[in-house]
């Protein structure tokens, strides 16, 4: 599979492989789709190297949630996509609560599009403290929960990888929860989808700096990651906008019609290496996010952070 759009989403690089070789059927990946109330679900799992080769993606299970009522600022809206979140990750989690965990904020708080991850944290409930200060091992309502926002190395001049592997090593947690900014191939995912991996995670995906991959063979523990595509980069914008406008063109033109058809049946990853190869040469391919990121990024850790502390701690979400 050609690997020039930037896409962190298990689900897009199905469908550029799907769109570039005309084939639903890819050797060593499984996918299914559930439609919910106003949310679509889709599970795809890579089950062998050869899937993980085609894809480009971690042997693993990613399942997508997409919906727009991510973008919806009411309780109401945030109620409904905070349940399906829960769901998924107690089918991940299990229902084990002698589990420790410790949450890892990745970004860079002082970027917006990027401090998804140390938002979430700042409002996930930890209560490692406790149950050091009180020595319990177990709780009915409540499991022991560590978390943290390690920064960037342009801020700590230390890689990500190695404050969390110490960490690790120190706490002894037996699962570690990796929430991070992502990037998407297409506009309308932005802001409006979730990804759940059991593959790990590369900081810094979301603005196409990846550093060393957080996962099992590196931690030693399982690693969830939780990521939500907040920013795409200026060729994938302009593909869409592009798109856009083809299709009002067709619908406006009768003699030029044959023209617009032949660009509408360019292949998408054709489009997107020709705007990109336009804006490279003048460094203009930038990472673009919605104008409204401030007021996003705060709701999206809201629903993030509520949906972890009611999957880990069962208290949270019968109160």
């Amino acid at each position: 599979m050609n690997n020039n759009i930037r896409t962190d989403l298990a689900l897009e690089a199905r469908e550029i492989y799907e769109e570039s070789e005309k084939n639903s059927n890819i050797p060593g990946v499984e996918m299914e789709t559930k439609e919910l109330e106003n949310c679509i679900v889709t599970k795809v799992e890579i089950i062998d190297e050869k899937g993980s080769e085609i894809m480009g993606k971690g042997i693993g299970k990613y399942v997508t949630l997409e919906s727009n009522l991510m973008k919806f600022d009411d309780d109401e809206s945030r109620e409904q996509i905070i349940k399906y979140l829960k769901d998924e990750l107690v089918e991940i989690f299990g229902t084990d609560k002698t589990k420790k965990t410790l949450v890892i904020g990745l970004g860079n708080w002082n970027i917006t599009s990027d401090a998804l991850g140390p938002k979430s944290v700042s409002k996930t409930l930890v209560t490692r403290h406790i149950f050091k200060n009180y020595n319990k091992d177990y709780d009915d309502d409540f499991t022991e929960v560590a978390g943290l926002s390690p920064g960037v190395m342009g801020i700590t001049g230390i890689e990500t990888s190695e404050i969390v592997k110490s960490i690790v090593d120190k706490i002894k947690p037996d699962r570690v929860v990796a929430i991070d900014a992502l990037a998407s191939r297409k506009m309308e995912r932005v802001n409006a989808t979730i990804q759940i991996s059991t593959a790990g995670i590369s900081p810094g995906g979301g603005v196409g700096n990846k550093r060393k991959a957080l996962n099992k063979d590196y931690l030693g523990v399982d690693v969830v990651a939780i990521g939500v595509p907040t920013v795409v980069d200026a060729a994938t914008l302009a593909n869409d906008v592009l798109d856009l406008a083809i299709d009002n063109l067709i619908s406006q033109s009768e003699e030029t019609e044959s023209f617009y058809n032949v660009l509408k049946q360019l292949k998408e990853e054709e489009k997107y290496l020709l705007i990109k190869d336009s804006l490279d040469p003048y460094d203009k391919n930038l990472i673009v996010t919605p104008k409204d990121i401030d007021d996003t990024i705060e709701n999206l850790s809201i629903i993030i952070s509520e949906g972890l502390n009611r999957s880990l701690h069962p208290g949270r979400d019968s109160e």
